[in-house]
């Protein structure tokens, strides 16, 4: 998590210097118009402001980056200067792959040491339950702008079949515990609370996958409107320079652009940065420590 947060800080600051040199320029345009008695000061002096107060932002976020690359030297077992060569040169912020598979939760879910210990408990006080937990697991994959989708009719805990759709790319078969419980045989007290206990587990592992799918999802969507609102803020900012430049429009429009590009593009290294936060969020709530290309394959045969 330091790791992705370094890199977005150092991107940050990257960003913040080029908008510093692009609004320089601009300061420089004003006061030749100005020299030429073509532009009043009043242009000059608001340019001269937006160039401070950009700079402004590089000192807390130089501050800050110390500190991350600090937090993961002390993370590795060294002293907090120890990774300063290394990771000195701008590096992109990790981003996710194209296609994502997270797999067979029957499988994954259960590397959470809660959903073990809490079936294991059961396990020992039910014979059948060793098999019966794992079938009640979904199963599901993630590619690109995640989305969630019901493919078979089914209940988990005499829940309705639901569906919930952000996108083309995610299936989830829904969990099948009626039959499940039909299958336990409860005779005792202890056996019973123990499955109540279970079925909370696996609601709360259940829970914190969707939330993290959703907000992966979310992130993605966000990601791609920043992106392309970068693009028409760059684009408005040219366009007002030269139209400033050649008298036809006022040094407001062109404040006004040169705030719109520093401030998008700095939104959207922060959304890539929460972009991989999520897809970490959601590696960790599914138990993790999976191969993605034996999950793809496992996830391919289990369709055919």
């Amino acid at each position: 998590l330091e790791y992705v947060t370094y890199r977005s800080l150092q991107q940050r600051i990257a960003l913040a210097n080029q908008n510093v040199a692009a609004q320089q320029g601009t300061l420089d345009l004003t006061r030749r118009l100005f020299n030429a008695g073509l532009a009043p000061e009043l242009d000059v002096q608001r340019a001269a402001a937006q160039v401070a107060t950009t700079a402004s932002t590089i000192p807390l976020l130089e501050q800050q980056a110390a500190q991350a690359m600090h937090v993961l030297s002390v993370l590795i077992g060294q002293p907090p200067m120890a990774l300063q060569q290394e990771l000195a040169a701008v590096g992109p912020i990790p981003k996710p792959p194209a296609q994502v598979a997270v797999g067979l939760p029957s499988e994954l879910l259960l590397r959470r040491p809660d959903v073990a210990r809490s079936e294991r408990q059961l396990a020992s006080q039910t014979a059948q339950i060793g098999v019966a937990t794992r079938d009640l697991f979904p199963r599901f994959f993630i590619s690109g702008a995640a989305s969630l989708q019901s493919v078979r009719g089914s209940d988990f805990f005499d829940w309705e079949s639901r569906l919930l759709s952000l996108g083309p790319s995610v299936s989830w078969p829904i969990f099948e515990g009626g039959r499940i419980r039909a299958n336990i045989a409860l005779q005792t007290a202890a056996q019973q609370e123990l499955l109540a206990a279970y079925e909370g587990v696996v609601l709360q592992a259940f829970q914190d996958v969707e939330d993290a799918l959703v907000a992966f999802s979310h992130e993605q969507a966000t990601r791609a409107q920043l992106e392309e609102a970068v693009r028409a803020n760059q684009r408005a900012a040219e366009l007002a320079r030269n139209l400033y430049g050649q008298g036809l429009t006022d040094f407001l429009t062109v404040l006004v652009a040169e705030q719109s590009v520093f401030t998008s593009q700095d939104t959207l290294a922060q959304t890539e940065r929460d972009v991989a936060l999520e897809l970490v969020a959601l590696y960790k709530a599914v138990g993790g420590g999976w191969e993605a290309a034996e999950t793809a394959r496992e996830v391919a045969d289990s369709g055919s």
